[in-house]
């Protein structure tokens, strides 16, 4: 319980109407939730304005309502104007909540591709060291080892904080999570102290909410610019945008690379199905990671668990005992010699990388068979790229459905098949259904040849008109690949 005067001290108030010990059991931004004790926080979406209803919080017996504008209320509720409410919003959750980001060693990775590795390799690292430690993440959100359902990359503010605050209570030392660029200019973080934080990457993605690349580089920026200077700002130093996401920010900047000079520097010395043989700063490092990008992943945890100020040699001999994440790069084989690889890659460039790496570990006596679709309601430039890339670096192709949300899943095939040019048309199938598409690819697969499923990577579903299906690609192609050895 909290008192209105105790939160506000959070925020910028420019006007406050009302009480100032108000008593406040919770924080909303629901008006459904709305109860007596209540504090609300209207916050414009993209598709609802709450300031619409705070007449009916306040009929539910609404305490304080934090607005934008002036609203009539009545004598007994605070009024508190604020110039932004999602601003407001995560700088007040994290009041209520006791400042959790104060008490851990909160470190978060941006950027296009990669974040679910990273924050995952250096959950189980950091847990391998003997800490505990906090993950939030697009897969899961994890206490210790305990188990929280991921909705979203990054939660809403309250539910944010909450997570934060019981990490705290539950004894963790470090937090790591994913920072996605919706949650940078939705204010998710607003209010948060990170200890650090990491970029990946930036390509082609999001310009469905963003607009322009322009927008989305600025969104991601935006997070390194709000950092102190206790904290440090590690970038990759091999993408272009790299230097640019650290031009205004007051942390520590430190850099990584596979290509180029860097603070961390890591180059790969072999590359195949059981792993990858790495040196990190000139120490040599075998890894059951595998490929290109699972070495940038390799640079980033190594570089932040250096700036965190761990032990090099215990830091690596963890690193070499970690696994791959669930449904990235994650892969299996037939009885008959046939691999699969199932990937998340659901942009041009992660979907360039993972065929990279397979090209890299291929014999070329094999054939390469990509089963590829794009999501529903997202940003669809990138439909025709995607379709391009899989026909240039694969023998054959099968164009299929992702999760079409609420689009027409055969209108997404179309705009994909516009990226198929004349002279591959013969190597191109279109399949609706996705379970139909992976058992054509098992059974167009010879001995040798690898099948690799992109898209949904660790998804156990199908997302068709608001209704989630069970789906996973690695069961659905494991369960072909017995039959065949029936």
């Amino acid at each position: 319980m909290k008192t209105v005067n105790e939160l506000a001290k959070a925020t910028k108030v420019t006007q406050w109407v009302g009480p100032a010990e108000a008593q406040i059991s919770a924080l909303i931004s629901d008006s459904r939730k709305a109860a007596a004790g209540t504090l609300f926080v209207a916050v414009k979406g993209t598709q609802v304005d709450a300031h619409d209803f705070i007449p009916q919080v306040i009929e539910k017996g609404c305490t304080v309502v934090v607005s934008e504008r002036v609203v009539d209320v009545p004598k007994d509720v605070t009024l508190l104007i604020v110039p932004n409410t999602a601003l407001a919003l995560g700088e007040l959750a994290h009041a209520f909540y006791d400042y959790p980001s104060h008490s851990l060693q909160l470190v978060g990775i941006t950027g296009t591709n990669g974040k679910t590795t990273t924050t995952t390799l250096l959950h189980d690292l950091y847990t391998g060291l003997g800490y505990k430690v906090g993950l939030l993440s697009t897969v899961v959100n994890l206490i210790g080892k305990e188990v929280i359902p991921s909705t979203h990359t990054t939660p809403d503010q309250i539910a944010l904080n909450a997570l934060l605050a019981d990490m705290v209570a539950q004894g963790c030392s470090h937090c790591f999570m994913e920072v996605s660029s919706h949650a940078v200019s939705q204010n998710r973080i607003a209010g948060l102290v990170f200890k650090g934080g990491a970029f990946t990457n930036i390509t082609h993605d999001h310009l469905d909410y963003h607009g322009t690349f322009k927008e989305y580089i600025t969104a991601k920026k935006a997070f390194f610019d709000g950092m102190n200077k206790d904290a440090f700002a590690l970038v990759n130093a091999d993408d272009k945008n790299g230097m640019v996401m650290v031009q205004n920010t007051k942390a520590k900047v430190s850099t990584f690379a596979l290509k180029t000079h860097a603070d961390f520097k890591v180059k790969v010395l072999e590359n195949s199905f059981s792993g990858l043989l790495l040196t990190v700063n000139g120490i040599e490092l075998w890894t059951r990671l595998i490929g290109d990008f699972n070495a940038y992943n390799i640079a980033t945890v190594y570089g932040v668990s250096q700036l965190l100020g761990s032990d090099s040699t215990e830091v690596l001999t963890v690193l070499s005992s970690l696994e791959a994440v669930d449904g990235r790069f994650q892969f299996t084989k037939s009885a008959t010699d046939i691999t699969a690889v199932v990937d998340y890659a659901h942009t041009p460039d992660a979907l360039e990388n993972v065929l990279k790496t397979i090209e890299n570990i291929r014999t070329r006596n094999e054939q390469v068979i990509t089963v590829v679709g794009c999501g529903g309601d997202r940003d669809a430039l990138k439909r025709p790229e995607m379709a391009r890339i899989a026909c240039e670096m694969s023998d054959k192709v099968i164009l299929t459905s992702d999760n079409p949300r609420t689009e027409d899943p055969a209108e997404i095939l179309r705009q994909m098949e516009a990226g198929v040019g004349a002279h591959q048309t013969m190597k191109v199938l279109s399949i609706l259904d996705r379970d139909q598409a992976i058992k054509t690819a098992v059974s167009l697969a010879q001995a040798k040849d690898i099948i690799l499923i992109a898209g949904k990577g660790h998804e156990k579903y199908q997302d068709i008109n608001g209704v989630k299906h069970p789906f996973d690609d690695f069961e659905v192609v494991k369960n072909y690949f017995n039959k065949l050895s029936k």
